[in-house]
């Protein structure tokens, strides 16, 4: 498994694989339209989309595991 991050501070947004995540104003976050609060120092799991959303003062984390698919050799 691999690690993909994005990290956004608000009025900024991107996506994470094939999500939309946002944080349209200081507190606040968006991840696949599932809107949310967030204190500073905590963490949301979003349970459709396997994302993690962390805040960390002025600056939020999106982060979720990757599955990694090993080709095998024939």
């Amino acid at each position: 498994m691999s690690d993909e991050s994005i990290t956004l501070t608000p009025h900024l947004h991107d996506k994470l694989g094939v999500y939309h995540c946002d944080v349209p104003y200081d507190g606040h976050v968006v991840v696949a339209g599932d809107p949310r609060d967030i204190g500073d120092g905590d963490s949301i799991f979003f349970e459709r989309s396997g994302i993690t959303a962390e805040r960390s003062g002025n600056e939020y984390t999106f982060h979720r595991k990757q599955k990694s698919l090993l080709a095998k050799a024939s």
